[in-house]
């Protein structure tokens, strides 16, 4: 299985992927992000983005952190100057959360932090049961996903919808 936890499988995908990867790098994201243990997940890893898809780059954030320090590092470090950036706190299954939504290029960016290892978060978790379900399904399956996709159906419902799923969001997290 690919090892998700890097950035390295990124180099020798698709070419999206190698995009990706060429802006991930270029801006240093996930050097600078270090401390925070960052993973790219969503759509982009597993190869169902479409246009308009987003770099999905969740973080374990310490419980007392508000978000400033990312945002900080985001503003200063990692995104280019009179870039727009749109940042919102929140609650994401009982965790305080804070999501920071950018540009990278021509690449939309989306931060997402929370008070929880990145690889035990919903986004990673999701993410890796649909790449086993992608890899046991096939090529077929996967167009499948893709055509959904590109008619509005997010990820997991359209998941949710070829497997019969009743509630795909929590029902993938068993599988």
């Amino acid at each position: 299985m690919t090892d998700f936890r890097t950035l390295e499988y990124l180099k020798k995908g698709n070419p999206r992927q190698q995009r990706a990867y060429e802006v991930l790098t270029r801006y240093r994201v996930f050097d600078v992000l270090q401390d925070y243990h960052p993973v790219l997940a969503g759509t982009f890893p597993i190869e169902i983005d479409i246009g308009g898809s987003d770099l999905d780059i969740i973080c374990h954030l310490d419980p007392d952190l508000d978000g400033n320090v990312l945002q900080e590092l985001v503003f200063n470090k990692i995104i280019p100057a009179n870039t727009e950036i749109a940042v919102e706190s929140s609650s994401v299954g009982g965790e305080k959360s804070i999501v920071i939504h950018c540009m990278l290029e021509e690449l939309p960016i989306e931060i997402f932090g929370q008070n929880k290892p990145a690889t035990l978060q919903n986004a990673y978790r999701h993410m890796i049961a649909e790449y086993r379900i992608l890899q046991e399904r096939g090529e077929d399956f996967k167009q499948e996903i893709i055509n959904l996709k590109k008619r509005g159906i997010k990820t997991e419902p359209a998941f949710g919808m070829l497997l019969g799923l009743e509630n795909p969001y929590e029902d993938l997290l068993k599988l």
